[in-house]
């Protein structure tokens, strides 16, 4: 088998791109469903219900033991990669994002001889709450799941 054909063929390669695209294909509705309009941008975004770097390292964890078995070195790592990944996005990012809300509002209030400090806002949707966390993971588990019953 070529290297090409290698790439396309593993399974749990594309169950990680698969809970990804999942995640980030959610966010549209349900940012729906709480801002009260539509926005297909939210696709691309990074922050936001479900986190979808969570779902790829779940699903790619999840995948990786079925395939290789839950006693590999290579589970091992993609457990300690997911832990990372889900710590990283409800902790740093997230703190990340709630500093980017209090720099924006100063920099909305503060003025200096009469012209903004800034016009550039930061970008506040960097991380996740635990709760989106979670959704995330969720999402990573049914589309692990999903590829080991096919």
């Amino acid at each position: 088998m070529s290297a090409i054909q290698a790439f396309f063929s593993n399974q749990v390669l594309w169950c990680a791109v698969a809970a990804w695209f999942t995640a980030q294909a959610l966010k549209i509705p349900i940012y729906r469903l709480v801002e009260k309009t539509w926005d297909l941008g939210r696709f691309f975004g990074s922050g936001g219900m479900p986190s979808s770097h969570t779902a790829f390292v779940t699903s790619l964890a999840i995948l990786t033991g079925w395939t290789a078995g839950f006693d590999k070195p290579e589970f091992a790592v993609a457990v300690v990669l997911a832990a990372i990944v889900m710590y990283d996005a409800s902790g740093v990012r997230r703190e990340t994002g709630l500093q980017a809300e209090v720099i924006n509002d100063i920099l909305r209030k503060v003025f200096v001889d009469g012209e903004p400090i800034s016009d550039v806002e930061l970008k506040e949707l960097v991380g996740h709450t635990k709760v989106e966390v979670w959704g995330g993971f969720i999402v990573g588990v049914l589309v692990a799941l999903v590829f080991i019953l096919i």
